[in-house]
């Protein structure tokens, strides 16, 4: 069985940083496309960022996140920079088959359990 583990979350100061980590089991990321998603309180489900050939990031956190990736781990990075109170969420990863509309959370079919993040002011 597949499955995603995300870790990395925290309480942390508007202006500091995190990495989260995504890592799969089983034959999760022979799915070539990795997205994260995060989940504000009160607010419907959003993209983050996906990494396929290219890296894609809503326009949100362009210049303060980057999405990584290590194959030989097996694992998918969100580095987290600058951060601020409205980066505050449940960020979820998830991984597909589909090498196109990766902002959308419809083409992803494994989704991690997701970790909280918390930006005080």
């Amino acid at each position: 069985q597949v499955q995603l583990v995300e870790s990395g979350g925290g309480l942390v100061l508007t202006g500091g940083s995190l990495r989260l980590s995504c890592t799969a089991s089983g034959r999760t990321f022979s799915r070539p496309t990795v997205g994260w998603f995060r989940r504000a309180p009160g607010k419907e489900r959003e993209f983050v960022a996906a990494i396929w050939r290219s890296a894609y990031y809503t326009d949100p956190v362009k210049g303060r996140f980057t999405i990584s990736r290590d194959n030989a781990k097996n694992t998918v990075y969100l580095q987290m920079n600058s951060l601020k109170p409205e980066d505050t969420a449940i960020y979820y990863c998830a991984a597909s088959y589909a090498m196109d509309l990766v902002t959308e959370g419809k083409i992803y079919d494994v989704w991690g359990q997701g970790t909280q993040v918390t930006v005080s002011s």
